[in-house]
Parts: C-alpha cells; structure tokens; sequence
C-alpha cells in the first residue's frame, strides 16, 4: 500500500491544504483549482537515468570543485575520463547530465568511454559534471532558476579555477534535456563559446507549464505547491510521496523515460531511488516542476535560441522516437531549423544515451569526425 497526497491550491482564498492516506495507488494526486486535477507519477521530472559500470579501458577519476555562488560554497561534483595515449593532440569533451530530481553524471559514462577510448585522429578526453542541487553534488537551499543554472554552467567552463579551464581547447558540449537548452541558451548570449553543441532530446518546459500554461492563475497555484515543497516539515512530507517513491519511479522509466521497459532493471530504480534521499534533494525539483528552470517560455522562443546560433558552431539536435507527444513536438520543432547543422534521430525515449548509450556515441563520434578530426 502506498501514501497519496492530496494539495489543492485556491488563488481566491489562497489557502493551502495537504492530506496524507493510505491507498493503493502508488501515485501521488495533485488538485490545482476546484475545477483542474491532475497527477503526479512520483517523480518531478520527465527525465531519470541509470548507473553504468566504471569506463574498463579509458582511466577515469572523479574529483569535486568549489562553486562560488552568493556567498555560498558548494561541491560540485565532475568525472574525468580519457585514454592513455599521446600520439595525437588530446581535446575535451564536456558532457552535462539532464536536470532531473535523478539527474546524475552516471548517464553519460558509457557513452563518454566510447568515444574516448577511440582511435582517431585526436584523443578525446570527456569531462561530466553534475549540476547544483543534483547528482552527487552538494544540494544548498538556493533560490533555483534557469538564470543560476545557467550560471553555473558558465563559471564552470570559464573560472580561472575551474576542473576544465586548464583543459586542451575544444570546448565541445553534449547536453541533455533543459541541460542542452541552457547551454544554447548562454552560447547564443556569448558567455560561453563551444566549438560545437550536441542536443540530446532538447526539452525546454517543465511538466506543469506544459500541461497547464503559464497564465497569472497558474502561476499563483504553481508558486503554492513551490513554497510547499521547500517548506521544512511538509515539504519533505510532500516530497517522499511525490518523488523519493520506488515504485513511481519504476512507472516513470518503463512508461517514456526508457523506449523498452524490459531495460529497466531494479539496480536503476535502487541507485535513482538513492538520490532522492540525499539532503537537499527536494529543492532542485520543486523549482523545475514549477517552470522554474525553463529557459524560455515558448516553442518560437526556443527554436530562436537555436537560430541564434547560426554560421557559429556545428549543433546537432537528437531526436527519439519514444519520447512523450508533446516532447518530441518541440524535438520536431528543430529539425530544418536554421542553426542546426545536423538533426538525426537515435532509438529510444527521453534518456537515450543511458538507455542505449552505444549508439548514441557512435553519433556522436562521428558528428566529431565530421567537424574536428581534420584539425588534428
């Protein structure tokens, strides 16, 4: 038997009720006005990802650096991979997980020792990183928006301290989910300057300003269920039936987050279901349930973002054909579009480089074939 939870969010009286029950359902009911419902499948994200075995041929270390951000100290987490040669110049790869509340660097392994243990014109190393809040990094109560994700991207490639500031000049980033339109998002603002962008089944909105807009009510209702989910003793409350829920969690991998739910095997479920026990772990997607991480507000916004980028950098854009209707509408929305160089499309659903990571880097190896292999 699992726990439900009941939240109505009433704009006009701006009172807030929770209920906790006993039910079999394993799902979490979300109530946002007298007349709209809808539920939540335990997760706060659209997106989740599995562990991968350690790289067996590339030698790979794992390290934290310090994050400075309003007078706030934060370990964030980053893996290192590369290959033991020096016979040709060596250039890195930055590699960003999805956001997610079980986003994680985990989810770009496989993919990052395939191509690096490659043997081309030029060694690749990868650098994966987690972001703020997520992952193995250290998860602070900060005020969480696309803004200080993005700013966090950008003084993580730029610091003078930085893990990667130090790294061989080729500033190429593969991106997932939000991940990829954030960092579209500072590429076409010129704070960060990559060679080339990879966009992995790009998304841009978060699950309720999809479903339900970004009208002045909703936004109201949305700012509710946000403060509650942050809120010391409800929210964690709240937080364990909506999100840090096995079962859910399952449901949410086999129905669109994984193409084939024979690949989710209960070690995902148990090593994602761990994240959400970390401390802090709430925060991050409370704000990205919310809309608060989205990187614009609407599909022309974000097909402008790309067209920002036009005669700059090669992008490629991955697609999937097992990704959610309205998430592959807004894949969709970039193929042809100006500023994509490439758009291809790769077996699976929203995690396609965990799902099937071979594939994934096989694409990706040769979108860098294509555009760098002649420089070395």
């Amino acid at each position: 038997m699992a726990s439900a939870a009941i939240l109505h969010l009433s704009s006009s009286s701006s009172v807030l009720q929770f209920k906790s029950s006993r039910s079999f359902s394993p799902h979490g009911s979300i109530c946002l006005s007298k007349t709209l419902r809808f539920t939540v499948k335990a997760s706060t994200s659209l997106d989740y990802s599995a562990p991968s075995a350690p790289p067996s041929i590339a030698k790979s270390s794992a390290d934290t650096w310090k994050w400075k951000f309003e007078g706030n100290s934060v370990n964030i987490h980053f893996e290192r991979l590369e290959n033991g040669g020096a016979d040709h110049p060596r250039k890195n790869i930055l590699m960003v997980p999805t956001i997610s509340d079980v986003s994680t660097v985990e989810e770009w392994r496989i993919v990052a020792e395939e191509i690096v243990k490659k043997n081309g014109g030029i060694n690749w190393s990868a650098t994966i990183v987690d972001w703020p809040g997520l992952g193995y990094s250290d998860r602070p109560k900060l005020d969480y928006n696309a803004d200080v994700m993005e700013r966090f991207l950008v003084d993580f490639v730029s610091s003078p301290d930085s893990p990667i500031s130090s790294s061989p000049a080729a500033g190429c980033h593969f991106n997932r989910g939000h991940a990829a339109t954030i960092a579209v998002r500072a590429a076409k603002n010129g704070f960060i300057k990559p060679k080339a962008i990879a966009a992995v089944a790009p998304t841009w909105a978060g699950p309720l300003p999809i479903v339900f807009g970004r009208d002045s009510s909703m936004e109201t209702r949305y700012g509710f269920l946000r403060g509650t989910l942050r809120a010391p003793a409800v929210g964690w409350m709240m937080y364990n039936v909506l999100v840090s829920n096995e079962k859910a969690i399952q449901s949410q991998y086999k129905s669109h987050v994984y193409a084939n739910p024979e690949n989710v095997t209960p070690n995902i479920i148990e090593t994602r279901y761990a994240l959400t026990k970390r401390k802090g772990a709430r925060y991050v997607p409370a704000a990205f349930l919310t809309g608060l991480l989205d990187p614009v507000n609407s599909r022309d916004d974000f097909v402008g973002l790309f067209a920002g980028l036009e005669g700059k950098m090669p992008v490629l854009v991955m697609s999937t054909p097992g990704s959610p209707k309205r998430s592959k509408a807004e894949m969709e929305a970039l193929r042809g579009a100006k500023g994509v160089s490439e758009f291809v499309e790769v077996p699976g659903a929203l995690l396609p480089q965990e799902e099937y990571p071979k594939v994934v880097a096989d694409e990706l190896y040769r979108f860098l074939q294509e555009n760098f292999e002649s420089e070395a």
